[in-house]
């Protein structure tokens, strides 16, 4: 059996199956296959038999492992790897689109923008990699795919398998990794230790033929080529191109240096370079001063007078003042859903927002000079804050309970930077992106991926949450707002110096010189500011009225660089909350008309007790905020907590005594109890090391479920102990995806609880406490937010995102398959304002035929949650006639 695909295909039987040969490299023939176990297309590449030969199977494979562990969006991963039939092979994706090589052999050239906006990509990987131990060897066009325009460097490692297995026994017999255009010289010289400066010196050199239209190097033959890497003179691109920026010639030309400690100390250097105006390097640095005249600087002289004479001529244009801009007030888009965030982008010709139904879905894009909004791709899920860059291509979004991601804006490959954010990033000018942590405090990560550090400590001083953390251009200084009370507050970054400027809430700084910011009464106020001093200069003013304060709370405004501005009007924070009752057809009914409280900042939170007679709620009063108890219908509000610390997540026990919850009194999400009468002190039922969402109690009172995420308002593991046996929870669902909303049924058989195992929120029910022993998908189509019926017999659930409805499934604890039966729509559930999809909003009657919500006061339907969207163009122009800036 001489035929290759013929052999590959008997020795990958059941495992891979040959389509056709797609192409052939240096090193490997690459074949389009079907993986028959994930039914998938795949690129499955065959190791040059010469090459196998001297590497050997086994050193190969075991060297390619290290390779398997790099995960990043712009590096193509590994499936897998073997030998078979003496072929050594490894699989990689199939992507149905253009390498770099064939978009160059194309275009020749590609615009400057395009070409620094793929060279960043692929830097954001190799740095991914060179921090991993692990160098590619061979960075090329060929090995750069294009996937909607996002690059995505494939073969990532297998260079370094080959070097590392093959060892001097590759050079002996000729062959060599890498290509001889891309080289670095330590490459050329046959040098087998090389560093992270060679991929450096790679995508330079990939750079410079995308920017020129040909390698820094060419030459007819392959020891030509080497003969210049290694001996040539210096090139630079901007002499053969005098378009492209002095910066990014610069930085092409240290990535080209011939030794590796003058190139750039690591790929983010390089991206940084790329990035920076001022950035120069080496001799044409300095060119000016004593040049040679050449033809252009004759160009030069001779204009010189004429531009002399054009000055003189219209000099007095200049000395007239310009007009100021007009302000215009628009409404962009209506039937505009409340609550929805929006962010405009820099420039102020569109605004990303979010697809709002009761909780978040998707991201959107509407440019104004579109008819229609359009999808972000790869934003759907959960998401959270999406923020555009300041060149307004990408946006950074939170997806999940703590995911900080980078999208395209025009679709591509989405690009994770951490794994620990809650809310509020903002781009720096500092080519960092800032954050609101699940601890709390502000921490920051390069826009182009890399270590997290944390900028603000929640001290003594400021123990709330901190958000919104602003880096003013070429500074040291940062301002942001401290939650309760809210207030607007500027640091040194370097020093941590930090002054209190004025209460209020999400702050922007203009380039006018101003601070804007939004108060609790929906007005945004301004104020000029003097940064060096991080002073207030004036009082502040408020220069809108009736913005949209949402229950966490969160004006929900924004200003754009360009001096746009974009709110959504609303009746702000004074008209509170109320509880209300449902029936099964959806009528409603106030509890205690005229009674309203106030959830705090944050995630509301409010428990039902068994019987049906009190609510147990998260409130704040008096700049504190306490558990609280509200009897039904017209009852008291007392107060059952008192410590300074926040409390939330309360759950009675099963007999209506006590309240369980959880607080931060200890510095972490502990639980905590107390009796619902409020006599007697509370008392610490488990600390654990992990911060905790939710706690309660089994029917039986033996077990303790409890809830713990990384931090902030996200899913995470369920665990439970029995407090009377164990003093550390077992952990229940620790899987690597995130579940949430855990609950018991009445006989404490069954946990129902929800799950994003599918990449959509569904809801599951397991037997308790064995929950391996069987599983059943309760929703179909989406699901959140399940409690049980008193009865038992019936789990309630609403199916976001596919719709917003309350489905009551039918449940038979005692049948011999699926528990889960017959579903019913019983209504459309209101946008319930307490909360997000890892809350549930909602309790039942002890009858089951009443459901206990909660909404803003006085609102009826979901016509109070239609919001007006106002776009003021050119609204620095008033900004500046109604607060004269001190500068």
């Amino acid at each position: 059996m001489s035929d290759p695909v013929a052999r590959l295909n008997a020795a990958l039987e059941g495992r891979y199956a040959i389509d056709r040969k797609l192409g052939e490299g240096g090193m490997a023939t690459v074949y389009l296959a079907d993986d028959l176990k994930h039914e998938r297309k795949v690129a499955l590449k065959v190791l040059k038999p010469e090459l196998a030969a001297v590497v050997g199977a086994e050193r190969f494979l075991a060297e390619i492992k290290t390779t398997a562990n790099l995960t990043h969006p712009h590096i193509l991963p590994l499936f897998d790897s073997g030998e078979a039939d003496s072929f050594l092979f490894y699989v990689m994706p199939y992507l149905d689109g253009e390498t770099l090589r064939d978009r160059i052999d194309r275009e020749k050239q590609l615009p400057v923008d395009e070409a620094v906006r793929i060279a960043t990509a692929v830097a954001s990987a190799l740095d991914h990699a060179h921090r991993n131990k692990v160098i590619h060897r061979d960075i090329k066009p060929g090995n750069i795919l294009l996937q909607d325009g996002q690059p995505v460097v494939s073969d990532f490692g297998i260079a370094l398998a080959l070097g590392v297995a093959g060892g001097t026994r590759l050079t002996e017999t000729g062959l060599s990794v890498g290509t001889p255009f891309y080289m670095s010289p330590e490459q050329a010289t046959g040098d087998q230790v090389v560093g992270a400066s060679t991929d450096t010196y790679a995508l330079g050199s990939v750079l410079y033929e995308m920017l020129v239209g040909e390698p820094p190097y060419p030459g007819a033959t392959a020891q030509a080529v080497l003969g210049k890497i290694i001996a040539g003179k210096p090139v630079s691109a901007t002499e053969q191109r005098p378009s492209i920026p002095a910066n990014v010639d610069a930085a092409v030309r240290k990535a080209l240096e011939k030794l590796p400690a003058d190139r750039f100390a690591s790929a983010q250097d390089f991206v940084r370079a790329l990035g920076d105006e001022n950035f120069r390097y080496g001799e044409l640095a300095t060119a000016g001063v004593g040049a040679v005249v050449g033809p252009w600087n004759r160009l030069t002289m001779a204009t010189t007078t004429l531009a002399a004479l054009f000055a003189v001529a219209f000099g007095w244009l200049a000395l007239r003042p310009e007009p100021p801009n007009r302000v215009q007030r628009f409404q962009p888009l209506e039937g505009f859903e409340a609550g929805q965030v929006v962010n405009l982008l820099p420039d102020g010709s569109g605004m990303v927002f979010q697809q709002y139904d009761g909780v978040v879905g998707q991201l959107w894009l509407r440019r104004w000079d579109d008819l229609s909004p359009v999808l972000i791709n790869g934003t759907e899920g959960i998401i959270q804050t999406p923020e555009p860059s300041p060149d307004g291509q990408e946006v950074a979004f939170i997806a999940g309970p703590n995911q900080l991601n980078v999208a395209p804006l025009e679709g591509g490959v989405v690009r994770p930077l951490a794994d620990d954010a809650r809310c509020c990033p903002r781009w720096g000018s500092d080519g960092f992106i800032y954050y609101q942590s699940q601890a709390g405090n502000i921490n920051r990560v390069p826009a182009v991926g890399g270590e997290v550090e944390p900028v603000t400590d929640r001290d003594d001083d400021f123990p709330s949450y901190h958000a919104h953390f602003q880096v003013l251009p070429d500074s040291d200084l940062g301002v942001f707002m401290v939650w309760n009370p809210p207030r607007i507050v500027a640091q040194r970054i370097s020093t941590g110096e930090r002054k209190v400027l004025v209460p209020g809430m999400r702050p922007f700084v203009t380039s006018t010189g101003h601070l804007v910011f939004a108060s609790l009464e929906g007005q945004i106020m301004a104020a000029s500011f003097d940064a060096d001093a991080m002073e207030l200069t004036s009082p502040a003013l408020p220069i809108e009225e009736g913005v949209a304060v949402t229950n966490s709370p969160y004006p929900l405004y924004t200003v754009s660089e360009s001096g746009e501005l974009l709110y959504q009007t609303g009746s702000g924070q004074s008209g509170g909350n109320e509880f209300v009752w449902y029936t099964r057809s959806g009528e409603v009914t106030p509890v205690d008309a005229g009674w309203a409280f106030d959830p705090g900042p944050g995630v509301g939170s409010w428990s039902l007790s068994p019987d049906g007679t009190r609510v147990a709620v998260r409130a704040e009063v008096d700049g504190n905020i306490d558990i609280w108890i509200k009897e039904l219908d017209d009852g008291p509000f007392s107060r059952l907590t008192r410590d300074e610390a926040d409390e939330w997540s309360p759950a009675w026990t099963p007999d209506s005594e006590w309240v369980t919850f959880i607080s931060d009194r200890g510095g972490n999400g502990d639980v905590w109890t107390k009796r619902a009468d409020g006599t007697g002190e509370a008392e610490l039922l488990y600390d654990d090391d992990a911060l905790l969402q939710e706690a309660f109690w089994s029917p039986d009172e033996e077990w303790l479920v409890v809830r713990r995420s990384s931090g902030g308002d996200g899913g995470g593991d369920i665990l439970a102990l029995r407090p009377s046996e164990d003093s550390v929870a077992r952990p229940l669902l620790a899987e690597e995806y995130d579940e949430w909303a855990p609950a018991l049924s009445p006989d404490g058989r069954w946990l129902v609880y929800v799950s994003n195992e599918t990449s959509r929120n569904e809801v599951y029910v397991r037997p308790f406490p064995d929950v391996e022993s069987g599983k059943w998908r309760v929703s179909t189509d989406g699901g959140i937010m399940p409690v049980w019926a008193h009865s038992g017999r019936e789990l309630f659930f609403v199916n976001f995102p596919t719709g917003r409805d309350l489905i009551a499934a039918e449940f038979d604890p005692n049948s011999s398959g699926s528990p889960v039966g017959e579903k019913e729509t019983l209504f459309t559930a209101p946008p319930w304002s307490l909360g997000n999809v890892f809350s549930t909003l909602y309790g039942i009657a002890p009858d089951d035929q009443r459901f206990l919500g909660a909404r803003v006061q006085g609102s009826a339907g979901d016509d109070a949650f239609v919001s007006e969207l106002i776009l003021v163009q050119n609204w620095f122009e008033e900004l500046k006639e109604r607060v004269p800036p001190s500068r």
